[in-house]
């Protein structure tokens, strides 16, 4: 049984990603995305002092100064590599919406969504293999991203422990796989891709800021909230911190969207019977 449930992913995996690689929309989406990564990456390294790495540097040691701490050396290559993925932590805010859009509602539009539902392909099977196959074309994008930080970080002094770009890059997988959940899920609701990017959209606008929604109420509510965002977490993993707490944290929401999925498309299925 398990057996026929991997091969039922693996063929659903496969033919997620086969055709993100012949859509002109995904091609589309990847080039914005390096574009824009790449902007990034030249005004955090080469900017005016207002602006990425240097800033950051200038507001550490007006901290250290304002609180009359002993200036400590400021690691430079950790702070460029900080500054870099935390916009394009930003930036998956626009992209990611538009990947996940088509992943159910594209079904639904062309009338296939029912014979998946009925199929004997199990829901779980369907929602664990576009996951995959959406999350394995986002890779592919970042992949490129790798030699701009490889050249950079190759003339850091002393250099820098591999640790941090593991972290740094691993959470930017779980919270691109977080996203790319509830937007699944979201998919599965409507025939409209254009709603459903939006709703994703401000779903994800939503998590992303309530941590800042957190720091305004006092208790148990706001420590809940604070624990609920996306954007706590995330940061947690790029400050180089090994937090297991956090790990959880994106692997429920990827299994939340999942399961809510799966319901959705049990829901359908009902409804044909």
């Amino acid at each position: 049984m398990g057996i026929i449930i991997f091969s039922n992913i693996i063929a659903i995996y496969r033919r997620e990603l086969q055709s993100y690689f012949v859509s002109p929309l995904a091609y589309a989406i990847a080039s914005v995305f390096w574009l824009l990564a790449g902007l990034f990456f030249v005004l955090i390294l080469l900017g005016p002092p207002d602006v990425g790495v240097i800033q950051t540097i200038n507001a550490a040691e007006d901290f250290q100064r304002q609180q009359g701490l002993p200036m400590a050396p400021i690691d430079v290559s950790y702070e460029f590599l900080r500054a870099f993925l935390d916009r394009i932590g930003w930036l998956l805010l626009f992209v990611l919406p538009i990947l996940s859009m088509g992943l159910y509602a594209e079904e639904r539009k062309r009338g296939t969504l029912e014979l998946l539902a009925t199929s004997p392909v199990t829901n779980w099977a369907v929602a664990v293999g576009k996951l995959l196959g959406v999350l394995t074309f986002f890779i592919t994008m970042v992949v490129p991203l790798l030699g701009f930080e490889a050249i950079a970080l190759s003339a850091s002094s002393p250099p820098m422990s591999p640790t941090i770009p593991l972290l740094g890059h691993l959470a930017l997988i779980l919270l691109a796989a977080a996203i790319l959940s509830l937007g699944m899920f979201i998919s599965s609701l409507t025939d409209s891709t254009i709603l459903s990017a939006v709703l994703t959209f401000a779903v994800i606008l939503f998590l992303l800021f309530l941590d800042l929604i957190a720091k305004n109420m006092s208790g148990p509510v706001g420590e809940a909230l604070g624990y609920l965002s996306l954007l706590k977490h995330y940061n947690t993993l790029l400050q180089g911190i090994f937090d297991t707490m956090s790990l959880i944290f994106f692997s429920s929401y990827i299994i939340l969207g999942i399961f809510l999925t799966a319901q959705s498309i049990d829901a359908l299925r009902f409804q044909r019977h």
